[in-house]
């Protein structure tokens, strides 16, 4: 050691208890964060010997508290309590993985019994519900009837209404009952797009192992209702709340001059502040909430759980000093503080547990436990501490938006924090008013504060900014959180107060709904690359701390890069395609050097759920993307389903297809016609439509059409970039069809192809394979879908010839560029996680 550094060493205080404790809890989160980011689990010895390793490196940090200085001890804590986290995360992801559903039981009928777990969701197709498995056997005329089956504890079903020959609709269900049932099960899968929703990480922290469907048709025994039991009844409870909020759709006032489905509307707001039910909002409510930045306010929020008990709080407090027993026995403020965690905690139970509420209980009870120990930590210990145990009850939280945007609230509102003074004045009217002053004063700082740092972090996970939020906020947080989620909780003790609570939320509504109509309401921006990002959240932080101004001012050049950033466009002569992963059916994003094609729209799912909304819109956000034209192959709905949404979103695409009276009435616009021979070039990429023929060109014009006219008359298009590589999309076009482009002499010969209609054995022959001899031909369709596409026979043609072919549900989104022909990218291969499909398999 050398003699200079030897006297600093040994005036270096040893490791504070704290200091370790503090490194424990970074090491906590740290290994965790390094275990849900893993593409597969370990084995269950190596998550041994982690845990071996962090009781190692704990032994080594004791014993070199007083040997070495002081960053030594604190980073060998830090690294034993990350490989604990790790190895207890790794252990509880094992032992989950390992009730999951087996891959032979897909698909197959399954007489489960078991009881309603939670509150059913109704919705326009029927129901959607959890169900707690108890017992479950093989059903139908397959060998192995009758034999018993293990399933996952918890799945999830959907109970469709009445379909031809699949027997009658949904009966209603209740949370508790007991029922026996026939259903088909299969593994969770979501849809897998680049900044995409993963519900599979949803899924897998719901404790959800299999979804699947009830099969009510005459071919399977009818589902029973075998009794009513008691093991939910805070679910029980809940749904019925749910329905006396929402089953009274008449207006009590005729008097009032509001519509009906106005009402009804606010109804389903009134609902989710009450039981958090989400589900009673409506789609377009929810995009009126987003846009101006509002959301989070309209469903039981961390907010709504800290009002709630700071009210608890102060209402038992004075209760309990009315008795002076009471208080010998405890005194009131330790009774105000547990009470109202305790009761905090039953309304987070009667809102359904979900992630935000388990988060603000867990914090609060933190809090309350370090006051009630007499425990007078920094702010940055006590949310260090709050975050190191959400983590430990949820490690997969860290992947959710709403965990961040509530921790970085807190963490915001804690630093820079400023106590409100009130001037020492003889009169207690002016006291008061100067006190209500400051208050206010508070509030609309808080909220300003709040408002700058998390504009970066809204930016980072969902690419948009409300612009007019702040201003939104200002109106919405006190009246929702002062007047409509008190009278829709005091609702629960006198019904008519329902009444009040939702003509409370019209003005609301109206007042969002004008903000919502200004031009600069909304700003949507791509998406950053991490590091921008994470320097734009680091300048919003910055920018509120308790500093300076002109210190502060320091942190606006860090928000620039991710202002600025512009996705990179192909080169000039090149392009690039993304099929999207949408379920089953078509959605292909074309993009050269300044223009952008996006050829069909995926499926529509319901009244208020389509691809276009769900998938599409979030998707051409997130690349900066203005659609120069919109091409429908034909009218079927798994091709056009989304196209309302999408034209809606971007009016000035161009419409080019084969209109037909399938297409939705909201695309009945003017449109170009998809024909033979068209041609237009892009920045030296050149667009060409290979089929259908024009009218008059067709043979057999004069006669009556077939009823599978929509897909003959698909819109092929063929892609070809300045360097000879060239993509085809065919739509659903069927075999007729493809031998008859051959016929013609067309120029079929591509790098990529998209597999006609999905894969089905329809389609692709042997000599059309052949004549595209494509390098990579993409099926989209979804996950074991009722047709069965790709078709077994279509599989070995393809793989007969060598051809590459890749499916959505094992790929996801699908990107590939004319400049490299020969690479095609797997957005499930780009970012693997042990919790998805293809790691399961």
């Amino acid at each position: 050691m050398s003699v200079t550094l030897r006297p600093l060493l040994h005036r270096a205080r040893p490791l504070r208890r704290w200091h370790a404790f503090q490194a424990a809890l970074i090491g906590l989160v740290a290994g965790a964060a390094w275990q849900v980011t893993q593409p597969a689990l370990w084995r269950s010895d190596g998550y041994g010997w982690l845990l071996l390793a962090g009781v190692a490196l704990a032994g080594a940090a004791c014993r070199a508290n007083h040997r070495i200085h002081r960053a030594g001890p604190w980073l060998l804590w830090a690294l034993a309590a990350a490989c604990a986290m790790g190895a207890g995360c790794g252990a509880r992801a094992l032992a989950f993985q390992s009730q999951a559903l087996s891959a032979p039981l897909e698909g197959q009928d399954l007489r489960v019994t078991g009881i309603v777990a939670a509150m059913p969701e109704p919705a326009p197709w029927g129901l959607r519900f959890r169900f707690a498995v108890e017992q479950a056997q093989r059903a139908g005329k397959e060998v192995g009837r009758g034999a018993q089956v293990q399933l996952p504890p918890l799945i999830e079903l959907s109970w469709q209404g009445p379909r031809a020959g699949t027997g009658p609709g949904p009966l209603p269900l209740a949370a508790g009952e007991r029922w026996a049932m026939t259903v088909r099960l299969k593994a969770p899968h979501g849809l897998r797009n680049p900044n995409g929703f993963d519900q599979e990480l949803w899924l897998w922290e719901q404790g959800v192992q299999a979804t699947g469907y009830v099969r009510s048709g005459k071919a399977q025994a009818a589902p029973q209702r075998l009794e009513q039991t008691w093991n939910h009844p805070v679910a029980l409870l809940r749904q019925q709340l749910r329905d006396a909020i929402v089953g009274t759709r008449a207006m009590p006032w005729s008097w009032v001059d509001v519509e009906q489905q106005a009402w009804q509307r606010a109804r389903g707001v009134v609902a989710a502040l009450v039981v958090g039910d989400q589900q009673a909002i409506e789609r377009g409510d929810w995009e009126l909430f987003r846009a101006t930045g509002v959301a989070h306010l309209m469903s039981i929020s961390g907010l709504h759980i800290t009002l709630f008990a700071w009210l608890a709080a102060a209402l038992l407090g004075r209760a309990w000093r009315l008795s002076a027993r009471c208080c010998l026995w405890l005194p009131a403020p330790t009774a105000a503080l547990a009470g109202g965690v305790v009761l905090a905690l039953g309304y987070s139970a009667l809102s359904g547990w979900g992630v935000p509420a388990q988060r603000t209980v867990t914090m609060l009870a933190v809090v309350a436990g370090l006051r009630l120990a007499g425990v007078r930590w920094p702010w940055h210990q006590v949310w260090l501490l709050a975050l190191a145990a959400v983590v430990l009850a949820d490690p997969w939280a860290l992947w959710q938006a709403g965990f961040w945007l509530s921790f970085v609230a807190v963490g915001v509102l804690f630093a820079s924090a400023q106590r409100a003074e009130v001037p020492d004045q003889p009169a207690l009217r002016q006291r008061a008013l100067l006190y209500l002053r400051a208050q206010a004063l508070a509030l609309l700082r808080a909220q300003a504060v709040v408002t700058l740092a998390l504009t970066p972090l809204g930016l980072l996970l969902f690419g948009q900014i409300s612009l007019v939020g702040v201003l939104a906020n200002l109106l919405a947080i006190p009246w929702v959180t002062l007047v409509v989620t008190p009278l829709a909780l005091l609702g629960m003790c006198w019904a008519p107060l329902w009444h009040l609570a939702t003509a409370s939320v019209l003005p609301l509504n109206a007042v969002l709904a004008w903000l919502a109509q200004l031009p600069v309401a909304q700003l949507f921006l791509p998406v950053a690359p991490l590091w921008a990002a994470l320097a734009a959240v680091a300048g919003g932080l910055w920018l509120v701390l308790r500093l300076p101004w002109q210190i502060r001012l320091l942190g606006l050049p860090l928000l620039l890069p991710a202002l600025w950033w512009q996705p990179a466009r192909p080169a000039h002569g090149s392009f690039t395609l993304l099929a999207a992963d949408i379920g089953q059916g078509n959605a292909v994003l074309v993009r050269t050097r300044s223009h952008s094609l996006l050829y069909d729209t995926g499926p529509r799912w319901g009244p208020d759920s389509d691809a276009g909304q769900r998938v599409l819109l979030p998707l051409l956000r997130a690349q900066a993307e203005r659609l120069d034209m919109l091409m429908l192959s034909h009218g079927d709905n798994d091709h056009t389903g989304g196209a309302a949404s999408v034209l809606r979103a971007q009016p000035q695409a161009v419409l080019r297809g084969a209109p037909s009276p399938e297409w939705p009435l909201a695309v009945q616009r003017a449109v170009t016609g998809c024909a033979a021979g068209q041609r237009w070039a892009w920045d030296g990429v050149v667009f060409e439509v290979l089929h259908p023929l024009p009218p008059a060109l067709e043979p057999g014009a004069a006669t009556p059409r077939p009823k599978d006219a929509p897909n003959t008359r698909s819109c092929v298009l063929r892609i070809e970039g300045s360097n000879g590589a060239a993509a085809l999309l065919a739509g659903d076009i069927e075999r007729a069809q493809e031998a008859a482009l051959l016929a013609r002499g067309a120029r079929l010969q591509a790098d990529w192809l998209l597999v006609p209609h999905h894969g089905s054995k329809t389609s692709s022959t042997p000599e059309w394979i052949a004549a595209v001899s494509p390098r990579h031909a993409v099926v989209q369709a979804a996950y074991r879908n009722r047709y069965g596409h790709p078709a077994a026979p279509v599989v070995q043609r393809y793989l007969a010839q060598r051809v590459a072919l890749i499916a959505s549900p094992a790929c996801g989104a699908a990107a590939w560029s004319s400049a490299r022909p020969q690479q095609l990218v797997c957005e499930r291969a780009r970012q693997p996680r042990y919790w998805q499909a293809a790691a399961r398999k």
